[in-house]
């Protein structure tokens, strides 16, 4: 069955302050649900932009490390859900639901596996 990233975007100037205890009680509600229907295979929320690192290859093959997210925007994402479901109607159903209980605007995008490479045939001397 296919699986699925559903994310919620804050604004760079949340204030994680503003979360109440009852906005809290609904998270974890909307997550024993999602447990209970056998979707979520794993959540969490992420650290603030002002603790990410962006990594980029340059043209001379070294690797570019930093701080903050790669793009430019007046929004973060705050955290996300890996839910596994039948397609992309369901995934959009548990979102919407996410939506109004983070009160926070989201994106959900179907996760890409690809097969794990063959490992190297053995080079004999």
């Amino acid at each position: 069955m296919p699986q699925y990233l559903v994310c919620n975007y804050l604004p760079d100037d949340f204030d994680p302050s503003t979360v109440t205890e009852g906005m809290m009680e609904e998270i974890h509600a909307l997550n024993r649900e999602m447990i209970a229907a056998g979707v979520r295979k794993f959540a969490c929320g992420i650290a603030p932009p002002a603790q990410a690192k962006t990594v980029r290859k340059q043209s001379d093959g070294k690797v570019l490390v930093t701080d903050g997210p790669y793009t430019e925007t007046k929004e973060h994402m705050g955290g996300f859900w890996i839910l596994e479901a039948a397609n992309m109607d369901e995934a959009l159903a548990w979102a919407k639901k996410g939506s109004i209980t983070c009160d926070a605007v989201g994106e959900v995008r179907e996760l890409l596996f690809f097969p794990a490479p063959e490992p190297e045939p053995a080079v004999s001397k």
